[in-house]
C-alpha cells in the first residue's frame, strides 16, 4: 500500500470507532499498544533477532490466533501483565486498559496492523500517521489533551532559531508528546551529513525528557520510536519523575520546552478533620534563585540549572512570567544578570488548544558567573498586536513566523537590525531595549508593547464578527486564568 492509502485506512478505522464511542485518545492508546507488540514481533525475527522481554504467551502471535470473547479476555490479561514488567515495557503498558469493547472491532484493528511491516516502514510515513492522530486528539477539547500538544509551526520556528547541532544533548523537562524532540531531530538530519557515530548518538543519546502523566509519556515514547528515536529494547530516556523535584546533575546543550500553564503547584492532603485540602507546594531547591509556588517561575529557574555553562534555551512562558512582582521580579533580575536573555517573541492568542493563553517565547544563553550582567539588549518581536489566529479557520503556520526567524538572524545573531523606528516605522514589529531601560521599569517588567491596535483606531475596518468574538473569548479566558492564579 502507498503512504496515503495506509494513512487513509488507519483514519477510516478511527472514524468507525468514533461512531462506536471510542475517542481519538482511546484509539491512539490502543494503536500504541498494538503497534508496539507488532514491532516487537518483527524485531524478534531475522535479521534483528532481538528479545524485547515479551513472554510468548502475550506476544503478537497470541493475539492473532484468537477471536471474540476469548480475544477480549486475553487482550485485557496481556495489558495487565505487560504493565508489570520493567524497562520500555513498563513505560508503554503501565496502567493500560482495553478501550475497544467490541471484540470484532478489536480483531479488525489487529488485522489492519498485522498487514504492515512497521519496522521497515519509512519514519516519515509512521510519523505522519501518529502525529496526525495526536493533533486530532489535541483538538478534542473535552479530553484536555491539547495542553500536552504545542503547535508544530511554533516548535519548528523555535528550533530554526536555536539550530541544534550533532553530538549535542537536547532536553525538555515537560516533554508532552515529544514535539520538540521530533523537530530537533528533523533539523539535525536535514542540515547535516551525519556519519555513523553521529547517527547513533542522535538516535540514543541526544534526547532527554520528563513527563509525569503516564498516558502522555506513553504517546511520547511511541511517537519517538516511530520517528526512529530510541530503541524498543533499551530503557527510555523519558523519565516519569517530576523534573522540578531535583536537578539530576546532567547538564544539557539545549533545552526546548513549553512547560504546563495553569495553577500553582499544589499537593492534596487530609486535615485534622479528615477532609482533603489543597496547599500551595514549594520546591526547596538550593540551586533556585527564589522559592515560590508559581509553577512557571520554577520551570524557568529549573531550565536555567539544566543548561551547560554556554547552553541555549528556548522556552514558552505565559505573560505573568514577564510582569509578576515578588518572586517574578527577582527571577527576571537574576535572568538578566546571569544569562544572555537576548530575544522575546510575543505570541498571539488563538494558537494553543488551551483557551485564553497569552504566551511568549524566551530565548536565553546560559553564562558563567561574573559581576557584570550578561544581557546587554533584549530584542522583542511583537507577533500579537493586530494578529488574529484561530485553531480551525486560521491556524498558525510556519510561514507566519518566517519574518521573525529572519529578524532573529540565527546564523549571525549579533548582526541584527531593528524594523522599528520612532519616526519612519513606529509600527515596526522588531525592536530592542537595553538592559538599563528594562532595569528602570517598574518591577523590572518585560511586558512591553509599542505597536498600536489598529482595530481601535480604524472603526471602518473592524475584523470580521467571528474574529472579534474569538478575540473577546480569548481575553476573557486569559482574565479568568489570571484570577485563578491570584486565588
Amino acid at each position: 500500500m502507498t503512504t496515503s492509502q495506509i494513512i487513509a485506512k488507519i483514519w477510516s478505522f478511527c472514524n468507525v470507532l468514533r461512531d462506536a464511542g471510542v475517542s481519538y485518545g482511546d484509539y491512539l492508546e490502543q494503536l500504541t499498544y498494538l503497534i508496539f507488540l507488532k514491532m516487537a514481533d518483527e524485531y524478534a525475527k531475522p535479521p534483528y533477532n532481538r528479545d524485547v522481554g515479551i513472554p510468548a504467551k502475550y506476544n503478537w502471535q497470541s493475539l492473532k490466533t484468537k477471536r471474540g470473547a476469548e480475544l477480549e479476555g486475553h487482550y485485557i490479561e496481556l495489558l495487565r501483565e505487560l504493565g508489570q514488567k520493567k524497562g520500555m515495557l513498563a513505560h508503554i503498558f503501565i496502567k493500560s486498559q482495553n478501550k475497544i469493547q467490541d471484540p470484532a472491532m478489536l480483531s479488525r484493528v489487529i488485522d489492519m496492523i498485522d498487514n504492515e511491516a512497521w519496522v521497515t516502514m519509512g519514519a516519515d510515513v509512521k510519523g505522519d500517521i501518529y502525529e496526525g492522530l495526536l493533533e486530532k486528539n489535541a483538538e478534542d477539547t473535552k479530553s484536555g489533551a491539547g495542553q500536552y500538544f504545542t503547535p508544530r509551526a511554533l516548535i519548528k520556528a523555535m528550533v530554526e532559531c536555536v539550530r541544534p547541532e550533532p553530538k549535542k544533548t537536547i532536553a525538555d523537562p515537560a516533554c508532552g508528546t515529544g514535539g520538540f524532540f521530533l523537530a530537533a531531530y528533523d533539523f539535525i538530519v536535514n542540515h547535516h551529513s551525519l556519519d555513523k557515530s553521529q547517527k547513533q548518538f542522535l538516535k540514543n543519546k541526544t534526547f532527554y525528557g520528563n513527563e509525569i502523566v503516564p498516558n502522555t509519556r506513553r504517546l511520547c515514547l511511541m511517537n519517538m520510536l516511530l520517528h526512529n528515536i530510541g530503541e524498543i529494547d533499551i530503557e527510555p530516556t523519558i523519565s516519569p519523575n517530576d523534573s522540578l523535584a531535583a536537578d539530576t546533575g546532567q547538564p544539557f546543550d539545549y533545552v526546548l520546552a513549553n512547560p504546563p500553564f495553569g495553577k500553582k503547584s499544589s499537593i492534596t492532603a487530609n486535615n485534622e478533620e479528615g477532609e482533603q485540602e489543597k496547599d500551595d507546594f514549594t520546591y526547596n531547591r538550593q540551586d533556585f534563585w527564589v522559592t515560590t509556588s508559581n509553577k512557571q517561575l520554577n520551570f524557568v529557574q529549573h531550565i536555567r540549572t539544566m543548561l551547560k555553562t554556554n547552553g541555549k534555551a528556548a522556552v514558552v512562558v505565559p505573560d505573568n512570567v514577564l510582569f509578576e512582582g515578588g518572586a517574578g521580579e527577582t527571577l527576571r533580575k537574576k535572568l538578566l544578570q546571569n544569562t544572555d536573555l537576548h530575544t522575546i517573541l510575543r505570541l498571539p492568542t488563538g494558537i494553543f488548544y488551551a483557551h485564553g493563553v497569552k504566551a511568549n517565547v524566551l530565548f536565553f544563553d546560559n553564562k558563567p558567573a561574573r559581576k557584570d550582567p550578561w544581557t546587554k539588549d533584549v530584542w522583542y518581536y511583537d507577533y500579537r498586536t493586530n494578529i488574529h489566529h484561530t485553531l480551525k479557520k486560521k491556524p498558525l503556520r510556519f510561514e507566519d513566523l518566517k519574518d521573525f526567524i529572519q529578524c532573529y538572524n540565527p546564523l549571525k545573531r549579533h548582526e541584527r537590525m531593528q524594523t522599528w523606528h520612532p519616526e519612519h516605522s513606529p509600527d515596526g514589529s522588531w525592536r530592542k531595549f537595553s538592559y538599563e531601560e528594562i532595569m528602570a521599569r517598574d518591577k523590572t517588567s518585560l511586558d512591553i508593547f509599542w505597536q498600536k491596535d489598529k482595530s481601535l483606531l480604524d472603526l471602518d475596518n473592524l475584523p470580521e464578527p467571528d474574529e472579534l468574538a474569538s478575540t473577546i473569548a480569548e481575553n476573557l479566558e486569559a482574565a479568568l486564568n489570571s484570577f485563578r492564579l491570584l486565588m
